[in-house]
């Protein structure tokens, strides 16, 4: 028997029928059809406040909609939110649906010429990757006559402590190396480009606050550092983001008052050159990655070899990172359950709960503890709001997309 990650706290108390919103998550299915994607927009909200709560104030929220940027649910988070994070010039014309392209910054490299222009007539910030980036955008702003609005996306020289995806520290893709960085901001700023500040991102998916206090002091010494050296209060410091949240067995949730408490502290005695500057925490997946819930029905119960599984409609072409297939190193187990029968006791013996595609990588629960299931009831896969349909091969094999829904 293998444990499983621990289920929401807004899901796991709950006993009998699963409820998404106040909404049975059987009769969701039957009225939407499945597989489907459920998201809580009541969660997501609450998140917002939880941050807001917890942050010092001048520390803006920018939501990075890489992690879900279903439009129904873009228009519901805008609102709540200072900021949009894009990486593409399909994600920059989703967020200008529902927000100005002042509140907009665009990262990720590789940028094309045809995303800079986009994001210089949207009037968003341009993260800049390199000093050929620059060079491009700056050729682009020349083109249509525009001022760009450029940031410096740099590449600390300092890592996030234990977190799942590390971007500092290292040779990188991302971002300008932080002993170029300054040299970089006198270029642009020289060229015509309004500079709009740093941004600095050392990792993300991590859940010690005491890892990411210690980042979050590096990076403001660091954003210290280099404005000192380029000469140029920057408006704005993107400390990027890093906030995880807990999907595999012994995960604890990050302590997000701690890591709040120690931001103020900080940023009360923070360098002079920062003092009239203004701070934006980016996040994504701890925003929604807990108000989603990915709803798959039983199609078949089977034993092969003494092994019980039960098959799924649903699978790794629609919720990649419960397969264990995006980015994880050891396959851990998600938290799942039947959905119509919340707090029951498990049956004997361990279940595979496999997905529907011919790969034996199709497999979204790999021998755990369930109560005994039929045909015709319904999984729930939880943490699926963030990096799911979007994340995932939706196209392999030829079967159709999940359904997605907000309530």
């Amino acid at each position: 028997m293998k444990p499983m990650g621990p289920i929401p706290p807004a899901f796991a108390a709950q006993t009998g029928a699963l409820t998404i919103g106040g909404r049975d998550a059987a009769a969701l299915v039957a009225a939407h059809g499945a597989p489907l994607f459920v998201y809580d927009a009541a969660l997501v909200a609450a998140q917002v406040a939880r941050f807001r709560a917890a942050m010092p104030a001048g520390v803006d929220l920018h939501y990075a909609i890489k992690a879900n940027p279903l439009p129904v649910l873009l228009a519901r988070v805008a609102p709540l939110v200072d900021g949009l994070d894009v990486a593409s010039a399909g994600e920059l014309a989703r967020a200008l649906t529902v927000g100005a392209g002042a509140a907009i910054s665009f990262a990720g490299p590789g940028k094309r010429d045809d995303e800079l222009e986009a994001a210089i007539r949207a009037g968003a910030t341009i993260n800049l990757e390199s000093a050929g980036e620059a060079r491009r955008a700056l050729a682009a702003g020349e083109r249509l006559g525009v001022r760009p609005r450029v940031a410096v996306r740099v590449n600390p020289d300092l890592e996030l402590r234990g977190s799942g995806m590390k971007m500092g520290g290292r040779a990188s893709p991302f971002g300008v190396d932080a002993e170029q960085a300054a040299a970089l901001v006198r270029a642009v700023i020289a060229g015509g480009a309004d500079w709009r500040g740093f941004h600095i991102f050392a990792g993300s998916q991590a859940l010690d606050a005491g890892a990411l206090i210690e980042t979050q002091g590096a990076t403001l010494a660091l954003a210290a550092r280099l404005a000192e050296e380029a000469g140029a209060v920057p408006p704005l410091v993107n400390l990027g983001g890093g906030f995880g949240v807990p999907y595999f067995a012994g995960d604890v949730a990050l302590d997000v008052e701690a890591v709040g408490a120690a931001l103020g502290e900080a940023l009360a005695t923070r360098a002079a050159v920062l003092r009239d500057s203004r701070f934006a925490i980016e996040l994504g997946r701890w925003l929604v990655a807990e108000a989603g819930v990915y709803l798959t029905r039983i199609v078949d119960v089977k034993e092969s070899r003494g092994e019980r599984f039960v098959v799924v409609d649903g699978g790794l072409h629609h919720q990649l990172a419960a397969s264990g297939n995006f980015g994880t190193v050891v396959r851990r187990n998600y938290p799942l359950a039947v959905a119509g029968r919340m707090g029951a006791a498990a049956g004997d013996g361990a279940v595979s709960v496999v997905g529907c595609l011919c790969t034996p990588l199709d497999r979204l629960g790999d021998r755990i503890a369930l109560p005994p299931a039929s045909e015709g009831e319904v999984i729930a896969i939880f943490l699926a709001g963030a990096y799911g349909a979007t994340a995932s091969p939706a196209a392999f094999l030829g079967h159709p997309p999940a359904g997605e829904i907000v309530v």
